[in-house]
């Protein structure tokens, strides 16, 4: 792994749970750590429901837009986390894979989004300490 590691979050749409982990890892790892997000099928727009929970938590956003994923994304990438979008990740030799199971955000309420917010944020807090030089 580069003295920088590189993260990528994918999901099916690229518009909840991988933005929210972003967000997440962005906030928290500060530029410690280089983070990307990428969908198999990218929606056109975030969830609003989840940039709500983001902002609840004092975490805007609003700016990110959906992306597609990318077999360069991954090749760039040291540590690849999948979220439900199974085989449409590419896989390359070397790089550290994880796939966390989480419930998908679309079409639910602020309630059920919390609970999958809270999730993703115990997960990167994990996470950002087994990149930790430390670790």
């Amino acid at each position: 792994m580069t003295a920088k590691p590189t993260v990528l979050f994918v999901c099916v749409h690229n518009a909840g749970r991988s933005q929210m982990a972003a967000g997440f890892l962005r906030h928290l790892a500060g530029d410690g750590i280089a983070v990307r997000s990428a969908g198999s099928m990218p929606a056109e727009h975030i969830n609003p429901t989840a940039v709500a929970a983001m902002a609840e938590v004092g975490i805007d956003i609003t700016a990110e837009q959906p992306k597609v994923l990318t077999t360069e994304s991954v090749q760039e990438s040291d540590v690849v986390i999948t979220m439900g979008c199974g085989d449409a990740c590419p896989f390359f030799p070397g790089k550290r894979y994880e796939d966390w199971k989480l419930d998908d955000p679309a079409g639910q309420g602020i309630a059920a989004v919390r609970i999958i917010r809270d999730d993703i944020l115990g997960r990167v807090e994990e996470l950002i300490r087994s990149l930790s030089p430390t670790a």
